[in-house]
């Protein structure tokens, strides 16, 4: 069974996104914060993890990048709350951000369930 690691500030993202992925048969931790997310990583074993790229305590494209340099090959899905809405056009130049700092795929909330599993599932296929 694959292990996630959810990296996002906001509680009700964090369970949501939890209960998504078990539905979906993964095992998944949470983290509170960009510092707490890091750790993590460092203390156990991941096949992917998602974060989100707007925390206070450190933003996610520097946790993406502290992730990439303890894991070079672990697949990263960057999430974006900066939309207000789906009618909204996403952040200038947000995908081609989490891109360079070594995100395999980009989200952007609010998203449904199987958006979610879906970029989860692309993300392991690519480094199966």
């Amino acid at each position: 069974m694959p292990r996630i690691l959810v990296i996002d500030d906001d509680r009700l993202v964090r369970e949501g996104v939890q209960i998504m992925l078990r539905s979906g048969g993964y095992d998944v931790s949470v983290a509170a914060d960009g510092k707490s997310g890091i750790a993590a990583m460092q203390a156990g074993q991941f096949d992917l993890a998602i974060v989100d790229v707007f925390m206070p305590d450190m933003d996610g494209l520097t946790v993406i990048q502290a992730i990439r340099q303890l894991n070079p090959s672990i697949p990263l899905i960057a999430a974006s709350g900066f939309m207000f809405g789906k009618a909204c056009p996403p952040m200038p130049g947000f995908a081609a951000m989490a891109d360079e700092a070594g995100a395999t795929f980009t989200l952007y909330k609010p998203f449904r369930p199987r958006e979610v599993l879906d970029a989860v599932e692309r993300a392991l296929a690519i480094e199966a």
